[in-house]
């Protein structure tokens, strides 16, 4: 518990360069506030096991539909409330808190896309569209108050706050782009996992080699994970009168869950994704260009994380988001 003197400041561009309070007025009351980054360098293991939860919360989502909207919906939100009280409650970032709350994400985010479509009856299209406009509105008002939406200043509550509604939208929208091209155009899952499978190459090509900004590199890849995760599991899982092999949500559910399970307690005990200082340093205060990145030099050249007690660690895609 602490008082809201105690509370991280930072000097926003659009305020005069007065200080303003960091946190948020309800957290702050009841959980501390972050000492260092809430969220994880961005290694290639950081892709496997975002694909592994949204595999995982689509097959998990789905199975707990089998329990009514009652049972299976407020399973949904207790592990929501859940992973919110794990993460919130850490001052740092932790692999076991960060994932169980993406996962609880991952769930709840279906959970919703799916009830808009079957009980409110949104088409795909429309769920689709209107996750879309969500994400772009919580990107630009993110942007507006903080200055960036790079993942290495996530070291207030209000930012935290931003990102996760941000993961929340992102969960949801590619919910419902997934079942639209599996379902509404007729790819099938399996058709759909592999175009979403080309399509997630495209940001990571465009920063490699056509240099776009890396964060909006990290969130193009960020959002195509949920419909391609979401569309292999629906095709492990569902009957083949839907395009699936038949394995069952249940099962599906289960094994996903595990591979999570076990690539989080390396990530806990090998500690490879823990952000270096200097990133969080870097975006503590605003950046002088709204979104800008920090110099090569400080970045260690793209594609080679040196934190980690110094390892070299290779990253997947893309380095500062």
């Amino acid at each position: 518990m602490t008082s809201h003197a105690e509370q991280p400041v930072s000097r926003s561009p659009r305020s005069g360069g007065r200080p303003s309070p960091d946190g948020v007025p309800l957290l702050r009351r009841v959980v501390p506030p972050p000492v260092a980054a809430k969220v994880p360098e961005v290694i290639l293991l950081f892709w496997v096991v975002k694909i592994l939860t949204t595999a995982g919360g689509e097959a998990t989502s789905d199975y707990l539909k089998t329990w009514g909207n009652l049972g299976g919906g407020g399973t949904e939100v207790a592990l929501f409330v859940i992973g919110f009280a794990l993460q919130f409650g850490t001052r740092r970032y932790r692999a076991w808190a960060y994932w169980s709350f993406a996962y609880a994400i991952a769930i709840l985010g279906t959970g919703v896309s799916d009830f808009l479509h079957l009980d409110v009856h949104i088409s795909y299209a429309g769920t689709t569209l209107l996750w879309a406009v969500v994400l772009v509105a919580i990107f630009l008002v993110w942007h507006r108050v903080e200055g960036t939406l790079s993942i290495h200043s996530i070291t207030t509550q209000r930012r935290e706050c931003f990102y996760w509604a941000t993961v929340f939208a992102t969960f949801a929208l590619g919910t419902a782009l997934g079942d639209f091209t599996a379902t509404a155009l007729g790819l099938g899952y399996l058709a759909s996992g592999i175009l979403f499978g080309i399509v997630i190459l495209i940001p990571a090509v465009a920063w490699w080699k056509l240099h776009l900004n890396a964060v909006a590199a990290f969130w193009c890849a960020y959002v195509v994970t949920r419909p391609l995760g979401a569309s292999f599991a629906d095709y492990i899982s569902k009957p083949p009168t839907t395009s699936g092999i038949g394995f069952g949500d249940g099962p599906t559910a289960m094994v996903f869950t595990i591979a999570v399970a076990v690539a989080v307690v390396y990530l806990t005990i090998a500690r490879p994704d823990i952000q270096p200082d200097g990133a969080a340093r870097h975006d503590r205060g605003r950046p002088p260009v709204p979104g800008a990145d920090p110099p090569a030099s400080r970045q260690g050249g793209p594609g080679v994380n040196h934190s980690a007690g110094g390892r070299r660690v290779d990253r997947g895609l893309p380095r500062e988001a």
